[in-house]
């Protein structure tokens, strides 16, 4: 039975910054989501909103108007924001006091750990709720360092990579999974950021709180996990942020720690500046699929497009000419879907035809 919960998205939900809710509502394993909270979207549907297909999950102007229309309101709040500051502002920690004085444990993937703050423990104690922070790494004893034994999986390992934060990997790789796994191909999924982990994935890491010397060896230890437990026929890694960024370091742990036999890289044509950073500007695609080869000795197989601020024809105009100028399969898995994906790991990795033909 899946848990009950609401998600706080408070002016976020559907754009860039809300995309922890945004991934919850296409995907969860761990949660049946009740409601959306977001006062700027309020009496809409969440599907609506997100992908233009209602999917019966509405959003409520604020914590109130979810108690009251709601039967019951869920055992979980879940913080679905994804700022680059990743701080509680006064008024959220305000509503954090309320929502636990209402029973309700409260699942966040902030940087700033809740489990730590007193007068959260306080409140926590007294009415009897849990607090879960989503990012908070192991002590350092507990993680590990680098082996080496990833050179040694098998497996074909496939990383979703991107130009920037927020252009859909993780959207694309659980689309990819799906579109495998039809075709009797056993893919597993390896997540490296909070919105994985929430949505209730069996392996994963929130790699951007992890020390850095420990980052790599976390993330070989997951997937050689994932791989002795799983057996699949593919491994698909999440990216996160971009190797270009002048901000993070966290896909060049994943090349580093995951050792990807192939690539798809995500980009949005139109988006000017990074996400968070309006003072750096986006790289090229080209510039950011030789940087990827050369840093990580892979191919890039495809090229995914992320659709925003794009309408019907640009989105069909930008694949055609991304595949005249990269000689790359090229798509728009939210619009298209995955079959010239599915074709380009077929391609990279033919061992899987069999899994194929034997299904």
């Amino acid at each position: 039975m899946k848990e009950k919960a609401l998600i706080y998205c408070e002016a976020h939900f559907g754009d860039l910054d809300g995309k922890t809710a945004n991934g919850l509502i296409r995907r969860s394993q761990k949660y049946e989501i009740t409601c959306i909270i977001d006062s700027t979207k309020a009496g809409m549907d969440s599907g609506e909103v997100l992908d233009g297909v209602k999917n019966g999950i509405p959003i409520y102007r604020d914590i109130i108007e979810a108690s009251e229309k709601l039967d019951q309101l869920p055992k979980c709040f879940i913080y679905g924001i994804a700022l680059k500051e990743a701080f509680l502002s006064s008024s959220e920690r305000r509503l954090f006091l309320k929502v636990m004085s209402m029973g309700m444990d409260i699942v966040s993937g902030l940087h700033e750990f809740i489990s730590e703050d007193n007068e959260f423990i306080q409140y926590a104690q007294k009415y009897g709720v849990k607090l879960n922070d989503i990012r908070k790494p192991l002590a350092n004893r507990y993680l590990h360092v680098f082996t080496g034994d990833i050179i040694k999986v098998n497996t074909p390992k496939l990383a979703i990579l991107g130009t920037d934060c927020a252009v859909g990997k993780r959207t694309t790789a659980m689309l990819l999974i799906q579109a495998l796994q039809k075709r009797g191909i056993k893919a597993c999924f390896v997540g490296t950021g909070q919105t994985a982990i929430i949505q209730g994935e069996k392996y994963g890491i929130a790699m951007d709180a992890i020390p850095s010397e420990f980052m790599t060896g976390e993330l070989e230890n997951v997937i050689l996990d994932a791989d002795i437990h799983e057996k699949p026929d593919i491994i698909i890694l999440e990216g996160q942020g971009a190797l270009s960024h002048e901000g993070f370091i966290s896909t060049c742990a994943i090349i580093r720690g995951g050792q990807p036999d192939a690539i798809i890289v995500q980009h949005p044509p139109k988006r000017v500046n990074r996400v968070d950073f309006p003072y750096l500007k986006m790289p090229t695609l080209e510039s950011e699929i030789e940087l990827i080869e050369t840093f990580s000795h892979s191919k890039v197989i495809a090229i995914t497009i992320n659709h925003e601020d794009l309408d019907i024809n640009e989105i069909r105009e930008t694949t055609k000419d991304y595949e005249n100028t990269y000689h790359l399969p090229t798509t728009d898995a939210l619009t298209y879907g995955c079959n010239k994906l599915v074709k380009a790991v077929l391609q990279a990795f033919p061992d899987l035809e069999e899994k194929i033909e034997n299904y």
